[in-house]
């Protein structure tokens, strides 16, 4: 293997970047979308839930303070003291016994205004005032006068103010998880993406590999066959089709062959009788003429059933289906052959249903019947047997034709309809005719809408069944 060649079984396919680009693309569309999500969440769940917490932090800050105030009867002692303000507030929120406070609950959030709006504890961002709080009034019973009086007021920092504070920083955080989550997420797509479009490309590389040599004639290309997915049985069907393509070449070359040799052998008988007439070597005489009669009728038979055979599969044979009696064509075919069978030393024994109607086409079954026939009388060594049976069955008028040894391997039975084959292997004439005649009735059943199967016969040969739709069933 080249250098080059490797280098080009790395390179990622356009299909492998096409595939990397959108899963990229889709897992940075996701991180922003989840970005925009938290980000609306915190714009108007968040925020609300911010300040519904606020107020039950200045509620419960406010009770406490008016307890305090109620106990003291004023606001001096806060006032003499205000570092105990922080103090104060980390108390009434529970938050004393925490090393930070929660970022809600901090001193500087709250501020402290006496009845008169004094403030007692200013807010923390004093140029700014309290321009933007919120603020609760504090009411108690235990006043001079007796009566539930307004003793000052809590301001508290409402969320949107605090997140001025905080907004700085979160961002800053949110930034920085989001570039981590682009980062790793873009790092999985690379990891992801990288290894699909190489499986991938890998395997539609080898297939468009063995496709182009498929096409210029390498039949002999095959796929490796791996896991159970789409690509494993598109591979399965290429090597399926490239099997048939190249049995359908070596059939080609073989027909052709084949053909070539019948067809020189009674060319060549007759060039050879020619010329001896022509040498004077044998007399022209009726006798001769007659043997050169015989060779261009063989030569006619032959034509005549390549003829058929490929009507036959350009699908344009020439045949009549109209209903008739199979019992009637099948027996008087029998009858007729009598002398036929008597002279190949074969004993005909029968056993047909009565009246059995199907679509046919009479001459095309009795040419069936005929190259049937044939093969019996020109196989089965005398004295022979040859039973023909026909029955009714399932919609089906089933046809057994078997006859006696010698018998055909099994291995061979698939093979007995190929045209110019022959069990032997030879191309000899004198053992049977030119290897056409099964092919041929293979043909017509195949145009009945019938099926033909080769079996082993229990007399010691062959067996054929012909299976052929009842009128009935039609």
């Amino acid at each position: 293997m080249s250098r080059w060649t490797r280098l080009r079984q790395w390179r990622p396919s356009r299909l492998g970047l096409k595939l990397f680009v959108a899963i990229l693309s889709v897992n940075v569309a996701i991180a922003a979308s989840v970005f925009l999500a938290v980000s609306y969440s915190i714009d108007r769940g968040f925020l609300e839930y911010l300040n519904q917490a606020q107020e039950r932090r200045a509620t419960l800050l406010a009770d406490g303070l008016i307890t305090r105030w109620e106990t003291q009867g004023d606001w001096a002692w806060l006032e003499a003291s205000p570092d105990r303000w922080p103090y104060i507030v980390r108390f009434e929120l529970g938050q004393e016994h925490r090393d930070r406070p929660s970022p809600l609950g901090e001193a500087e959030d709250f501020a402290l205004r006496d009845s008169k709006g004094d403030y007692v504890v200013p807010p923390a961002d004093a140029p700014r005032g309290s321009m933007g709080w919120r603020w609760l009034t504090l009411y108690s019973d235990m006043t001079p006068s007796g009566q539930r009086e307004a003793i000052g007021a809590l301001g508290f920092r409402p969320p949107q103010e605090m997140m001025e504070r905080m907004e700085s920083r979160f961002l800053e955080r949110q930034q920085r998880n989001l570039v981590l989550i682009v980062i790793s997420l873009g790092l999985a797509s690379l990891l992801l993406a990288g290894g699909l479009s190489w499986w991938l490309g890998r395997r539609t590389r080898a297939l468009a590999g063995a496709t182009l040599r498929l096409t210029e004639g390498d039949y002999h290309t095959r796929l490796p066959e791996r896991g159970k997915d789409e690509l494993s049985r598109l591979a399965r069907d290429f090597n399926v089709l490239a099997a048939t393509l190249e049995a359908s070449r070596e059939a080609r070359a073989r027909w052709v062959s084949d053909t070539a040799h019948e067809l020189r052998t009674p060319l060549a008988v007759l060039r050879g009788e020619i010329e001896a007439m022509q040498d004077g070597i044998r007399p022209l005489n009726q006798e001769n003429l007659s043997s050169l009669a015989q060779e261009v009728a063989q030569l006619e038979r032959l034509v005549a059933d390549l003829r058929l055979l490929s009507q036959s599969d350009a699908g344009a044979l020439d045949i009549q289906l109209a209903p008739m009696n199979l019992s009637e064509s099948l027996e008087s075919r029998l009858n007729d052959a009598d002398r036929w069978l008597e002279e190949s030393g074969l004993t005909l024994t029968t056993a047909l249903a009565d009246d059995v109607m199907i679509r046919g086409d009479a001459q095309r079954l009795r040419q069936l019947w005929s190259n049937l026939l044939d093969n019996s009388c020109a196989y089965t060594q005398p004295p022979g047997k040859l039973s023909v049976s026909l029955i009714c069955e399932r919609g089906d008028a089933v046809i057994t034709w078997q006859d006696s040894a010698p018998g055909v391997p099994e291995e061979e039975l698939s093979r007995l309809t190929e045209r110019l084959y022959r069990v032997e292997g030879s191309r000899n004439r004198a053992s049977g005719g030119s290897g056409l005649g099964l092919s041929i009735a293979s043909a017509l059943v195949t145009a009945h809408g019938g099926t033909l199967t080769p079996s082993a016969s229990a007399l010691g040969g062959l067996t054929w069944t012909l299976r052929l739709p009842l009128l009935t069933a039609s």
